[in-house]
């Protein structure tokens, strides 16, 4: 609309500036002699004041129906009073007319709107792409094979194929195939993710060289990606500390501009007694202390901010987290699940005159019937170590001990202390010294024995994230204290500290005590985060000054949080950190940019320097306030550069 109207007023606006006296004297030319041409720039003008200008005074009545004059306001009063002062001069009152004036005025002011509204529409850009990622259609499979339907059409339960390089339509579980999954437009994983049976994809991702088959599991409103929009949109919605001070400033400039103008108008009316040159001044005075750059200082930055985090699996919930997020020097985290990995894995192998991971494959292969979970620990470890594990046969269990199974014909054992006990077994020093180690860093420890002889000892433990590290050293390199809150074993807490690098840790820790462990630390100054899955974790977040929130993928619902995470990455928070500070510097410079450039703008526009010959015309003052816009427009894009950390 503001781009139509430019282009339509520019053309209006052309013959009011040809056939203007005063630019036909300053330029030295002759306008073409026609028939009514002193009307001319009174035609065009009134024009270009009732279609150019009509945004700006409906803008304007809407702000005072509201009892907030602000920025519509101003500049309706500038264009009104230019047209109503040009009208009774073309009447016959004695002056100069400022049709060129208020033509230059509506076209200059309907172009600064039309680039703010680019600016923000490109700030939204990020969420209008979520919204193209879902397809329009699926392939639904049917008894007699594959039929097209409308995304739309999905319902719970539905089998879908998804073949290679296809957007998946809807979230779900694989049932069959196995993918590299394009992730980076909903969680911002830089490197496709691999999916197999069992695991959970999200629509709007894209399948990469594989085929799978989908059993869908939610659609529309109630997919991860819907969820990812609504909280986006909910985000850039909600109102920061900052926003409420720059409308609060804008409202103030509003009466400054109105009192500035009144007493320029008077003091030049006193001053030189030319009513032209004092409506002139007014004008000019009310068009450049518009304040247009400091309405947009903050909601560009937000906008910008917000979808900047969005495509980097950052879903701010509230605006006011992020903002406190800036002054966070104390990070919580909760230990299962966050930075640990939530199952139990095989943190170290020792044997007696056997590699590790020779010592790893016969344990998985004594384990592989076993629906223990330390056996399936063991078994997804040598798994994952790509070890290649012997068969078994005879597996039985020993009750309350472990398990045993013929290994290529070897009788193996498996269990824990009690099954050294139970059989007496021969247990060499190195051997010992590494289980007691293990059990001094609270890891769960179990022993292989051949026969009655001990031959290895393997240590469990929920494992650590390898991310968990990075996480730590980089919040440490922000300055912000990392702190681990856990119900384990004050044993178990502390080596996990100590491998991760953690400054302080509660341990042992109730899930009703969490909340009161976040006030003991703010008790002590701290402003303070706390990362949990948003369940029994919940009063603690609410308490934190910033509750940052797992949502693990497709619960990006959480509604603890003011910061959900759709990865359980702790890498995530000092991305956090780096993104709010980031933000609120670009939003206290174009805070200080558009309140000191009226400063120096309402003066200079007053006429406070026209006895050295320097003055501002009208159209002049609306390029500034135009330009002063752009500036801020400008400099709240280059927030799309910021170092996110990957």
């Amino acid at each position: 609309m503001f781009r139509d109207r430019f282009w339509l007023s520019l053309a209006l606006a052309v013959p009011t500036l040809i056939w203007s006296p005063m630019l036909q004297e300053w330029l030295s030319y002759s306008a073409p002699d026609v028939p009514f041409a002193e009307l001319i720039p009174a035609v065009f003008g009134t024009v270009v004041f009732l279609y150019g200008g009509r945004v700006f005074l409906v803008g304007a009545w809407h702000e005072l129906r509201a009892r907030l004059p602000g920025m519509m306001t101003l500049i309706s009063l500038a264009i009104t009073v230019a047209f109503g002062y040009s009208m009774a001069v073309t009447l016959g009152w004695d002056g100069d007319s400022l049709w060129w004036e208020l033509a230059t005025l509506v076209v200059i002011m309907l172009l600064g709107h039309w680039i703010e509204m680019r600016s923000i529409g490109q700030a939204q850009g990020a969420l209008k792409e979520l919204a193209k990622l879902l397809p329009d259609t699926a392939e639904r499979v049917t008894d007699s094979g594959t039929e097209t339907v409308k995304v739309s059409d999905l319902v719970d339960g539905d089998l879908v194929l998804v073949r290679p390089g296809a957007s998946i339509p809807a979230d779900g579980l694989v049932e069959e195939g196995r993918s590299g999954v394009d992730e980076a437009a909903i969680s911002g994983e830089s490197k496709p993710v691999d999916k197999g049976a069992g695991d959970v994809v999200i629509a709007g991702t894209v399948n990469g060289s594989g085929s799978l088959r989908v059993r869908v599991t939610g659609t529309g409103e109630r997919t991860a990606l819907a969820g990812i929009m609504r909280l986006v949109e909910d985000a850039q919605a909600s109102r920061s500390r900052a926003q409420e001070l720059a409308d609060r400033a804008a409202q103030l400039l509003f009466f400054v501009a109105l009192g500035a103008g009144a007493l320029t108008f008077a003091a030049w009316m006193v001053v030189d007694g030319d009513s032209a040159f004092a409506v002139q001044r007014l004008v000019t005075v009310l068009v450049i202390a518009c304040p247009h750059a400091l309405g947009l200082a903050v909601p560009l930055v937000v906008a910008i901010s917000t979808t900047l985090g969005a495509t980097n699996g950052l879903l701010v919930r509230d605006r006011r987290g992020l903002e406190e997020a800036r002054g966070l020097d104390a990070v919580v985290f909760d230990k299962t699940g966050t930075l640990t990995t939530g199952d139990f894995g095989v943190v170290h192998v020792a044997g007696d005159g056997r590699s590790g991971d020779e010592v790893l494959a016969l344990a998985a292969a004594v384990e592989g019937d076993s629906e223990h979970t330390i056996a399936q620990g063991i078994v997804k470890s040598a798994t994952d170590r790509g070890l290649r594990v012997p068969g078994a046969r005879d597996f039985e269990a020993i009750p309350g001990h472990g398990a045993q199974a013929t290994v290529d014909g070897a009788l193996l054992r498996i269990g824990g202390p009690a099954l050294l006990r139970y059989f007496d077994a021969e247990v060499p020093d190195s051997i010992v010294e590494a289980g007691k180690e293990s059990e001094r860093r609270g890891q769960t420890t179990v022993y292989l024995l051949e026969g009655r002889r001990a031959i290895g000892v393997i240590a469990l433990a929920d494992r650590v994230r390898p991310e968990s590290r990075e996480a730590v050293d980089r919040l440490h390199a922000l300055g912000v204290e990392v702190v681990m809150l856990t119900g384990d074993a004050r044993a178990v807490a502390e080596a996990v500290a100590q491998d991760l690098g953690i400054d302080t840790v509660f341990a042992e820790v109730l899930p009703d005590q969490k909340a009161e462990k976040i006030r003991e630390l703010q008790a002590r100054g701290k402003t303070v985060a706390m990362v949990g899955d948003g369940v029994n974790d919940a009063p603690a977040l609410v308490t934190a000054d910033v509750g940052v929130a797992i949502g693990a993928g497709t619960d990006v619902a959480v509604e603890a949080g003011d910061v959900v995470l759709v990865r359980s990455d702790p890498r995530d928070l000092p991305r956090i950190i780096t993104l709010s500070r980031a933000t609120y510097r670009k939003m206290v410079q174009n805070l200080w940019w558009a309140a000191g450039y009226n400063v120096f703008a309402i003066p200079l526009a007053a006429g406070v320097l026209a006895p050295w010959g320097v003055l501002l015309v009208p159209a002049l003052g609306a390029v500034l306030m135009s330009a002063s816009t752009v500036i801020v427009a400008i400099n709240a894009q280059l927030l799309r550069r910021t170092d996110m950390g990957r």
